[in-house]
């Protein structure tokens, strides 16, 4: 694998030991996967950032790292909101742990925004290459945007932000973006109604799909939409790229289509079965955190009512600073908004026996993450179950 002579120095421990250690995490993964050279990147998004996840092990390691990110670089969620975590009934000695772990990644100059949405918190271009470790982050830049990105594991995206460059295979090679096999949804459905359940067809279709790349056709969804479909295959499956065609940015370039693919089907009878009944302890909405347009949506709904049973909304630190006055209007019906960390990877959601949810990705995690059950519904019948 080629490495500039800059590269060739650091491997040899001119830029101190953590440096070469994570050219040595790069060049491993490139000739794994046997990528020819590493790539510069435009920004980073590492994972293992809650306690919950990474435990003693992983802070120790990093704190015992001696270096500073070359790229813009954010975190996925961490365990606990960064303020007033123990109203949420966070443990003491939880929260001493995770504040150990964002020191140790601001002292790695790591940005101290935690979220699985970056893409809203910085430009990501069309073309551009990322190393992001969260999937439905991944599977947004790269289908939505037309960004190119691999789903790096923690340390990877970690040492990608450290050196400034990833290895140069898989999905940031042209060839390996093509379609591989379409996808339709079975039944006549409105653009309302397919906006509702966006979610549950990604769910379904990513424990078909693999971790092949779909292209769907006949649909027009928003960018928001996009995202709940692309985070339940990335949970379901293991789905890094989709297309819809003509909508898509990358769909114009293979012409070809869905033309001569295999094809599933996504039938109208799965979709409804998943939407079933069942009594739930709390609701959460946000998994991946919520947009501006999403917040606008909640607070739309939760206009003139009060909450009588726990609501919980996630979204990014910088998200609700740039969008205040909506962030009060929920608040103001009783909900509580959360930001920082995730139901999935927080302990305080384990305390719940069963959670409703508006996402695919969370319908998926939820049973494991959190030890409960899960039940989804659209965000207007999320809303209405809060309220009463």
């Amino acid at each position: 694998m080629y490495l500039d002579p800059e590269d060739e120095r650091i491997l040899q421990g001119e830029f101190g030991e953590t440096r070469q250690k994570m050219l040595e995490i790069l060049t491993a993964l490139g000739k794994v996967f046997g990528a020819e050279k590493i790539i510069p990147i435009k920004s980073a998004q590492v994972s293992g950032a809650s306690y919950k996840t990474i435990g003693e092990w992983g802070l120790r390691w990093l704190e015992s790292l001696q270096a500073k990110v070359v790229v813009p670089t954010v975190l996925n969620p961490i365990g606990m909101p960064r303020d007033h975590w123990e109203e949420l009934g966070i443990s003491r000695e939880f929260a001493e742990k995770q504040q150990a772990i964002i020191e140790a990644y601001r002292r790695l100059g790591v940005k101290m925004e935690c979220t699985c949405t970056p893409y809203y918190l910085q430009l990501t271009q069309y073309g551009d290459h990322l190393a992001w470790a969260e999937s439905s982050a991944v599977v947004y830049a790269n289908s939505v945007i037309g960004a190119r990105t691999n789903r790096e594991g923690g340390p990877g995206a970690l040492a990608a932000a450290i050196i400034g460059k990833t290895p140069e295979y898989g999905l940031h090679l042209l060839a390996n973006r093509r379609p591989q096999i379409a996808v339709t949804i079975d039944g006549l459905y409105s653009p309302k109604q397919l906006k509702d359940i966006y979610g549950a067809i990604g769910y379904l279709a990513g424990k078909q799909v693999g971790n092949r790349i779909p292209i769907f056709s006949g649909i027009r969804a928003r960018r928001d939409d996009l995202k709940a479909l692309g985070a339940a295959m990335a949970a379901t499956g293991a789905v890094g790229l989709f297309h819809v065609e003509g909508l898509t940015p990358e769909a114009r370039i293979f012409k070809f289509g869905s033309a001569g693919l295999e094809e599933i089907i996504i039938e109208q009878s799965e979709i409804a079965a998943l939407f079933r009944e069942m009594e739930v302890d709390v609701v959460a909405i946000g998994c991946p955190h919520c947009s501006p347009t999403e917040l606008e949506e909640i607070a739309r709904l939760l206009e003139g009512k009060t909450v009588k049973k726990p609501l919980f909304i996630f979204s990014s630190q910088q998200v609700l600073r740039e969008n205040r006055k909506t962030a009060e209007k929920i608040a103001r019906s009783g909900a509580r908004i959360v930001p920082d960390t995730c139901m999935v990877v927080s302990p305080f959601m384990e305390r719940y026996r069963a959670i409703m949810v508006d996402s695919g990705k969370a319908l998926a995690y939820v049973p494991d993450m959190c030890g409960a059950m899960a039940r989804i519904g659209t965000r207007e019948e999320c809303i209405r179950t809060a309220v009463g």
